[in-house]
């Protein structure tokens, strides 16, 4: 069943048909809130700051545009989204908050809220960031002079931004359809594809109308990859040690065999918004210590010229993106690590009187799962590293567009692709279970 069967089935059942109506409203507001500009800002000098900053183009596309313009919602879910990850750090951390997520509903509950709580400071120290980085950029002044009260005013619009953003995000994932967080993010890329299609097509004439098509071959080429990849599994076989007695003949039979699906990509984007975090630093920090004067205004001068994967020279260029590619790569790593623990897996799997064939239960299953997970997420974090770092500065190469202006390159596929595959098969889950209803009934 494709997308499009699933929702002209959803339409005709009235309790999908409400849920998918209060999904769009919900979708629809956040694209209002994210057209309101924070008066005083200066468009021109925003433009020109993000024509030529890859890593602020990818924090604008998780934004669904709204850092670009610098609207109300500019900071998007990525407060949340960071809070969230912390979260989920801490779990493994601490021992409160790993009972607590053993603990069902309630301890999910709890965590939520404590999450919620964490996105606020997290907002506020992204608002001012972002402020001093638009206050004293090397193209101009994008919020000139800005007072204390202006500056405090324009923190709390933006962390007020980002609170309502992930009401909105929860609301949907409570009462409409699909994770409201991912869709606000894929609705934002939607809203960009086609001024972005526009503007790779330039001015018309034959050369524009061979980067598109060029550019659509690599997209379709690039979507039908990530399909791919986000539906690839490792089944490991697994059996059941408990045996299973027929009523009809009374004979025992032997366990049922089943397996356990390892993901290729476990972590889905979080490794890309970690290493966006971490290598905006470097500009962000610059940007406190343009008018320090000194060494230190020397330095954060040659930061902001050259921390960035747009200039001239091409060993700075090199030194960048291979710290971009590794980081995707070790992030992709260490959050595989933290959803999949296969000491917990082993002993899940032995609790419910469950081996792997071949292998001994306990220790020597969770090696071997390490093992093999081990060697999957390796295919993953190269994937994620070559659709972030790779694929623009090939694409640029083939097509003659800057690497800096294809923001909606392999990280929105993978968004867009990840987003509608999940709302799918949730959509088809709802309509399974009101089929079953109805033959109950």
């Amino acid at each position: 069943m494709n997308l499009l069967e699933a929702l002209g089935q959803a339409i005709r059942i009235p309790e999908l048909r409400r849920k998918l109506l209060f999904t769009l409203g919900l979708l629809g507001a956040f694209r209002i809130l994210a057209a309101i500009a924070i008066p005083g800002t200066n468009p021109v000098a925003l433009a020109k700051l993000f024509s030529g900053n890859t890593l602020l183009g990818l924090l604008n596309l998780f934004s669904g545009g709204g850092l670009q313009r610098f609207t109300l919602v500019a900071l998007g879910l990525n407060p949340y989204i960071n809070a969230t990850i912390i979260m989920q750090l801490m779990t493994v951390v601490s021992v409160r908050l790993k009972e607590l997520s053993k603990e069902g509903e309630i301890g999910r509950k709890k965590i939520t809220r404590y999450t919620r709580w964490l996105t606020v400071p997290l907002a506020m120290l992204q608002a001012f960031g972002y402020l001093a980085l638009f206050t004293n950029p090397s193209t101009g002044p994008i919020i000139s002079n800005p007072t204390p009260a202006t500056e405090i005013s324009i923190i709390l619009t933006l962390t007020a931004g980002t609170i309502i953003a992930m009401w909105l995000g929860e609301l949907i994932t409570e009462y409409g359809v699909g994770n409201g967080v991912s869709l606000i993010i894929f609705v934002g890329i939607i809203g960009r594809l086609p001024a972005a299609i526009v503007g790779y097509g330039g001015t018309g004439g034959t050369a524009h109308i061979i980067q598109i098509v060029v550019m659509a071959i690599i997209a379709v080429a690039v979507t039908a990859a990530v399909i791919e990849v986000q539906q690839a599994q490792r089944k490991i076989p697994v059996q059941s040690a408990q045996r299973v007695l027929n009523v009809r003949t009374g004979q025992a039979s032997q366990g049922r065999r089943n397996f356990l699906p390892l993901r290729v990509n476990a972590a889905g984007v979080i490794p890309i918004i970690f290493a966006i975090s971490i290598m905006t630093f470097p500009t962000i920090f610059a940007n406190l210590f343009q008018s320090s004067g000194g060494w230190t205004q020397s330095v954060a001068q040659w930061i902001t010229n050259n921390w960035q994967a747009t200039g001239g020279n091409i060993f700075l260029n090199v030194v960048y993106n291979a710290i971009y590619f590794l980081l995707v790569m070790g992030f992709t790593y260490f959050y595989t690590a933290i959803v999949f623990d296969p000491v917990d897996v082993s002993d899940n799997l032995k609790k419910q009187s469950t081996f792997i064939p071949g292998i001994r239960p306990g220790r020597s299953t969770a090696e071997y799962l390490g093992k093999v997970m081990g060697r999957i997420t390796l295919a993953g974090a190269l994937f994620l590293a070559m659709i972030t770092v790779v694929l623009p500065l090939f694409t640029a190469v083939l097509t003659g567009v800057p690497s800096t202006s294809l923001y909606l390159g392999g990280t929105a596929i993978l968004i867009v692709v990840g987003v509608a595959l999940d709302t799918m098969k949730q959509i088809e889950t709802q309509l399974l279970m009101r089929q079953y209803k109805g033959f109950i009934k």
